[in-house]
């Protein structure tokens, strides 16, 4: 019963979300959230980004959270709906992303009766748990804030993920008093065992060339990395880990581990430590890619141990909290090769160079766009032809959270993927510009998100490769099915046009000699920009990419 002293169920969850420092939510509002997002409105603390669809909004809120590092948020109706966030949590959870679903849920009577109610889904929670790290339904009024303390934990706490909660709608409108505690529980942290930190340093202490593989779970290890890296260790990184170190640090090697050269290198090593990463199957050559026999791994997951491949020690704890550990007691002790790190320098050297043949004429638009992106910007990519080329490794990245990329392999996650990383970057650091790489092929999936794009005039600039067609899959059927080209030719809108329409600056380059006077007038205003690069008049790449290898192409030989 309403009185002056009580709020809803919604405004106490909204009021919670504002005590874990949450700026920004996003999703599609309904009649089966309205109660949260009405208190959202009201109280005016969170902004609330409308996208146009489910999967775009969990996109959005994904892309948030890793370029901030903390809490993503993203609010859905229920049924339908929730099965549009579907794919997107998916990708939230490959990528491991912290990130809080609220879904409406039908009044509670009618609950899993299946009457076929408006917005009911058959067996939702299932559905919810299957694509998220943990799926929550709030059963009672006096549950609903634990529930959802619990759900911000569950997603915070190592390994991070999407963590879902139903809240049905009878629950939401509620009227109760505003708790006097909304602080949010403690986030446990791993600590690695005293005895295994001792074993590692032990192995270290022999390594005269010792290399540090880091993944996306030692982000916030970079003052760790740095001092180790001072000592004379060398670092490779996964997709997810690039940033760690600042990319134009000649001892890192950067997200080249498939290259021969590189695995040659890494042979002549006599430790890995890796930290954070789970080895991926594109990055390791479906794994085959051969590393050291000393191998060593650091990891806040215990069931990482042995999976994918096989470690001589692991070590239980948080990335940040082992290499700090371990700094500390390799400082002034770590004897290393005095050529080691020249070595790596003249790998790293190799390896960028025959990519960077690889693109082509494109070699100089990469080159322009990184030297007037500058240091402070985000760098996103969709899966397209042109990010699986040079994207995920060139344009050098200075801060762990500027890469955010569509780890899961899906396509046309990459605008509403910028829009959720340039709506961070406003809430945190309004200098920082993003830049977010597209095909057109993905960009058309989630197109209705442009419209997103421009009524939160979010500094984005859309980088959009346009080769009218799906360029990855025509060049997997000119390699093994005989280049019969089926189901890739693609209708392509008139963009000049649409963008007018939609009221977005646009540059079209059909000479890379105008792309970069293009791309400064993209950053000469703010606002989202799109930059398309047509790519038949361009022309091709100068090697055929033709999916991630599985054993050596014929790029790959040629730098063997």
């Amino acid at each position: 019963m309403r009185n002056e002293n009580t709020v809803t169920v919604g405004a106490v969850i909204t009021a919670f979300l504002e005590q874990c420092e949450v700026k920004a939510a996003f999703g599609v509002i309904s009649i089966h959230n309205m109660p949260i997002l009405d208190a959202f409105a009201v109280r005016g603390n969170i902004r609330f980004v409308m996208a146009r669809g489910e999967a775009g909004a969990t996109n959005m809120a994904d892309a948030y959270a890793r370029s901030v590092g903390g809490l993503g948020v993203c609010l859905t109706s229920t049924g339908t709906a929730a099965g549009n966030a579907a794919g997107a949590m998916v990708e939230a959870l490959t990528a491991g992303t912290p990130l809080l679903h609220i879904t409406g849920q039908i009044e509670t009577p009618y609950l899993d009766q299946e009457f076929a109610y408006i917005h009911e889904a058959r067996d939702q929670l299932t559905m919810l748990k299957s694509v998220s790290k943990a799926a929550f339904r709030v059963r009672s009024v006096e549950t609903a804030l634990s529930t959802l303390k619990l759900a911000v934990q569950t997603a915070l706490t190592a390994p991070t993920g999407p963590v879902s909660v139903e809240i049905p709608i009878d629950i939401q409108s509620t009227f109760v008093p505003m708790p006097t505690d909304l602080t949010p529980l403690p986030v446990p942290v791993a600590v690695p065992a005293p005895e295994a930190l001792e074993q590692l340093v032990a192995r270290m202490l022999k390594a005269k060339r010792p290399l540090l593989w880091l993944g996306g779970g030692a982000r916030h290890a970079g003052k760790a990395v740095k001092r180790l890296m001072d000592m004379g260790v060398g670092v490779i990184t996964s997709t997810q880990g690039r940033g760690v170190v600042n990319e134009d640090d000649e001892r890192c090697l950067g997200a080249f581990s498939q290259n021969r050269l590189v695995e040659n290198f890494m042979q002549g090593c006599d430790a890995l430590l890796i930290a954070g990463s789970r080895l991926r199957s594109n990055e390791t050559f479906k794994y085959a890619l051969k590393l050291p026999e000393n191998t060593l791994r650091i990891d806040a997951n215990p069931a990482i141990e042995g999976r994918s491949y096989s470690s001589d020690l692991f070590v239980c704890g948080d990335a940040a909290l082992t290499l700090d550990a371990l700094a500390d007691r390799l400082e002034g002790r770590l004897q290393t090769d005095p050529q080691f790190l020249t070595e790596l320098k003249d790998v790293r050297g190799k390896a960028r160079a025959a990519l960077v043949a690889d693109l082509g004429p494109y070699a100089a638009m990469v080159e322009q766009l990184q030297g007037l992106t500058g240091r402070n910007f985000t760098w996103v990519r969709d899966v397209t032809l042109s990010n699986s080329i040079w994207g995920n490794r060139l344009l050098d990245l200075y801060h762990p959270r500027a890469g955010v990329h569509a780890l899961g392999g899906g396509i046309g996650q990459g605008l509403a993927m910028g829009i959720g990383a340039g709506v961070a970057a406003a809430e945190y650091d309004p200098q920082r510009r993003v830049f977010a790489l597209a095909g057109d092929g993905g960009f058309i999936l989630n197109l209705g998100e442009l419209a997103t794009l421009v009524q939160e005039k979010a500094n984005v600039v859309i980088l959009l490769m346009n080769d009218q067609r799906y360029g990855v899959i025509r060049n997997i059927q000119d390699a093994i099915y005989g280049a019969r080209h089926a189901y890739v030719e693609l209708h392509t809108p008139d963009y000049t046009q649409l963008a007018e329409s939609m009221g977005i600056r646009h540059g079209l380059v059909r000479d890379l000699k105008d792309f970069g006077d293009v791309v400064q007038d993209a950053l000469s205003q703010p606002g989202p920009f799109l930059l398309e690069v047509d790519m038949l008049a361009v022309g091709n790449f100068a090697t055929q990419f033709a999916g991630p290898p599985n054993s050596e192409t014929k790029a790959q030989k040629a730098t063997a």
